[in-house]
């Protein structure tokens, strides 16, 4: 019986972790990349060139999944290869590709919500709060913190991969799996929006009266008192209107708001009010 080595397998997972993107163009995306990443398994497994190169077709379709969270599925196809080599009749190449197809979209929301849309915006801004006065603990915790996590992250996950094989869906994207993805997506919604009141700070100069004692009366002051943060909130809200509804990139919109924010200062809307 084959049973793939510790050597083979952390073979495979650094060549994904370093070079899932390898070779990316439109046309085939992370196919060159997977391949790289398991080619050890497949040397370890076949023993002569013809069979290895048979095996190695099985990866050569279209493939493209979020990078980190993604690595469960090369995890897997490695326990699938292994059985297969072992003579399990019921894998073959369009298995194996169907499990590769169907996790993909799957795993890419997940990880496109949970990584890149909760976790590095939560690491950003503590980091950026470590920053705060030009102090390097900002990007040092940062740095530190994300490669040390995510590399922990992906070699787990990759293990419990290759130890699940084709099992491993159900997991994935079963119900449960389903409501605890959907819990913590929430729960990270909840912290981003914690962490735009706290990071954006806009304020208005503007005055529109004076008091009794001659003092100015200013339009921050207003709103303070009746929804505080309130101009931060609508930045955010407008933002994610414009490109959850209009379908305006973030590079267009940060331009947006360039312009909006020098012509707001020279007009003397924005700026700290007086009676700060």
């Amino acid at each position: 019986m084959k049973k793939l080595s510790k050597k083979a397998l952390n073979g495979s997972f650094w060549r994904w972790y370093y070079g899932n993107l390898t070779g990316f163009s439109h046309e085939h995306m992370q196919t060159f990349g997977y391949m790289w990443a398991m080619l050890p398994i497949i040397e370890e497994l076949y023993d002569t060139k013809e069979e290895q190169c048979k095996a190695m077709e099985t990866y050569y379709p279209f493939f493209n999944t979020e990078p980190q969270i993604g690595t469960i599925i090369v995890g897997i196809t490695a326990g699938l290869e292994e059985a297969r080599a072992n003579g399990a009749d019921d894998i073959d190449d369009e298995m194996i590709n169907g499990i590769r197809a169907g996790l993909m979209g799957p795993l890419a929301g997940i990880g496109d919500s949970l990584i890149v849309g909760t976790l590095i915006p939560i690491l950003l801004g503590i980091a950026i709060g470590l920053a705060e006065g030009g102090s390097v603990i900002g990007p040092i915790f940062y740095i530190v913190v994300w490669n040390a996590l995510i590399t922990w992250f992906q070699k787990w996950i990759y293990n419990k991969g290759y130890e699940l094989g084709g099992s491993a869906v159900e997991v994935i994207v079963g119900e449960q799996a389903t409501a605890l993805r959907e819990s913590v997506i929430v729960m990270g919604q909840v912290v981003v929006g914690a962490m735009a009141a706290s990071w954006i700070g806009i304020q208005t100069k503007f005055q529109i009266a004076t008091d009794s004692e001659g003092k100015p009366v200013t339009l921050q002051s207003k709103l303070d008192g009746a929804l505080p943060k309130v101009l931060p909130l609508c930045f955010v809200l407008l933002c994610w209107w414009l490109m959850a509804k209009k379908g305006i990139s973030a590079i267009k919109i940060l331009l947006l708001m360039i312009i909006v924010g020098i012509a707001g200062t020279l007009i003397g809307f924005f700026g700290t009010p007086p009676s700060a």
